[in-house]
């Protein structure tokens, strides 16, 4: 159980975080920003419904199910807001059930340079230490100065990128016909100390006019009907891990669909033992003003 926890508490990178996924509405200031994603990112709300696709291994899964709810708003100017909450239910098949229930927000500089974050986490009735600090880019590194779940400050190299930077290099990157990205990211997860090296695999170009066997209400938008999208799978391994043979399984993985304008859909969660998919339910654009 506890390793199930350490391993739903990643949800939050949006990409997830990230991703976040996840789930993964990002933008990054000025001019670089338009110029890698071709306009302005979509503030908006989406609820993603978790089921189980399939369980690996020893570990036995008899069913998972949940939601992810994730708002994004702000600017370019002002810096981006996310607000994610995740509920997850396992069900061993022993009549042990594990609800899961994580909260998390943040901030980040339209240029990258500031990243403030929050991440609350519950198990069953058990809630684990909160993570609160805010990471600084100057001089070439990156201070971090975490509040909780202990007060520390160290320093990260400063070629590690935090969740929106991450996703705007994917667009960028998608839109030179690149198909392989490596990074490094940081977005407060675990104890707040955490590097992840990231390699993200981008599939070819999907034309807004395309037609899907499982539309969702992002596909069904108006505002959304001509966008195009891409396929990416971005893969998280654990730094400070030893490797075995010169290769290294990842933490996880996330695997979605992300337009243009930064929307995704299709999640697919993988923690190696299992897989959780993430339909779109719902879509809901909201108000936002543009940077003058």
């Amino acid at each position: 159980m506890a390793r199930w926890f350490r391993i739903l508490s990643h949800e939050v990178s949006p990409l997830l975080l990230t991703a976040a996924a996840a789930v993964l509405v990002v933008g990054f200031a000025g001019g670089r920003a338009e110029a890698a994603a071709g306009g302005p990112f979509l503030a908006h709300q989406a609820l993603y419904e978790l089921k189980l696709v399939k369980s690996r291994g020893s570990t036995s899964i008899n069913s998972a199910r949940g939601r992810i709810l994730y708002n994004f708003s702000g600017s370019a100017c002002e810096g981006y807001t996310s607000e994610f909450r995740q509920v997850s239910e396992l069900d061993n098949g022993e009549g042990k059930l594990t609800l899961s229930d994580l909260r998390s927000t943040s901030w980040e500089d339209g240029e990258g340079k500031s990243y403030r974050f929050k991440i609350a986490t519950r198990m069953n009735e058990a809630e684990s230490s909160p993570v609160d600090g805010i990471a600084e880019r100057s001089g070439g590194q990156i201070t971090v100065k975490l509040k909780q779940p202990e007060a520390k400050t160290f320093t990260l190299d400063g070629a590690t990128v935090f969740p929106t930077e991450q996703i705007t290099r994917i667009i960028a990157a998608a839109r030179e016909g690149k198909s392989v990205l490596e990074l490094s990211v940081y977005d407060g997860s675990d104890n707040g100390e955490k590097v992840y090296n990231t390699l993200s695999v981008i599939g070819q170009p999907i034309p807004g006019d395309r037609s899907i066997e499982t539309p969702d209400p992002s596909i069904a938008n108006d505002a959304m009907k001509s966008l195009t999208r891409w396929p990416v799978t971005v893969s998280y391994y654990d730094r400070d891990a030893k490797t075995r043979d010169g290769e290294q399984t990842p933490v996880y993985a996330m695997s979605f669909e992300l337009f243009e304008n930064g929307v995704s859909r299709a999640l697919v969660l993988d923690y190696n033992d299992f897989v959780i998919s993430g339909a779109l339910g719902k879509f809901d654009i909201k108000d936002s003003k543009p940077c003058r």
